[in-house]
């Protein structure tokens, strides 16, 4: 295991109140792809530009498509299992003597296959569907894909009978108010923020550790990279979330 660094160690074990910004790194030590991995590692979908893939005009372009890649892609995530640092957070937020909330930019179901609730999905579930006309929760089972389509006809709206989309975040659309009015509330009533595994490009997700730091709160990246928020952190830890968190958490207990 490896070794914690001590202030980290000693702010942590002191923190009351945590919060945890996850990003594409978490999952991608699962073996989840970021959007482009995805796409530029299939040659089904090499010829498109994975923007494209994501974004709310291609929706209305052509939505056969972009329902079969989000199928997809729902396939190898739901085949992925949480690793250990999915669970180091669990076992952390289970503890009687601390609140940990976690806030990811995932679209994953990783942290609540592990056992943490999330308080806030910024980017959407994509595990969760409405209709893309009348907004309306769509509960009926959907199949996943095994293998890639170019194209699939998304299912209709019972009501109005709109396409089905899933409750995802395409380039084009605005974060969803509540998720981000509850990540910034997380941000300013916290002991200490950690952000692991995000490359703090994407904003306004990318703008979180600042608010709390901002508001004197202790802000730790977990990150094995150099990152666009590494100078503005109070302590960067370059190490993996798999190998760091369950080293935190065990340094914390014991």
């Amino acid at each position: 295991m490896i070794e914690v660094p001590g202030w980290v160690a000693s702010v942590a074990a002191a923190a009351r109140t945590v919060s945890v910004l996850t990003g594409a790194g978490m999952s991608a030590e699962s073996g989840v792809p970021t959007f482009r991995d995805a796409a530029e590692g299939t040659s089904l979908w090499e010829d498109y530009d994975p923007q494209l893939l994501v974004s709310i005009d291609s929706w209305y372009a052509d939505p056969d498509l972009v329902w079969a890649w989000h199928l997809w892609l729902a396939g190898l995530v739901h085949r992925a299992e949480p690793n250990p640092g999915h669970r180091a957070l669990a076992d952390w937020a289970s503890r009687d003597d601390v609140e940990l909330r976690i806030i990811t930019q995932n679209i994953d179901d990783l942290h609540e296959r592990a056992g943490s609730p999330v308080l806030s999905h910024l980017h959407g579930n994509l595990f969760a569907f409405r209709c893309a006309d009348c907004g309306r929760e769509y509960g009926e089972p959907v199949e996943f894909l095994s293998e890639p389509e170019q194209r699939r006809r998304p299912p209709s709206c019972g009501h109005c009978g709109g396409f089905i989309r899933p409750e995802v975040v395409w380039f084009g659309e605005a974060l969803p108010h509540q998720d981000m009015e509850d990540a910034v509330d997380a941000m300013l009533d916290s002991d200490l923020v950690l952000v692991v595994g995000t490359s703090g490009i994407v904003q306004p997700a990318a703008s979180l550790p600042d608010i709390a730091r901002g508001h004197g709160t202790a802000v730790v990246e977990i990150n094995p990279a150099l990152t666009r928020l590494s100078d503005r952190v109070d302590f960067c830890w370059r190490a993996p979330a798999g190998q760091a968190l369950p080293a935190l958490t065990s340094a914390i207990a014991g």
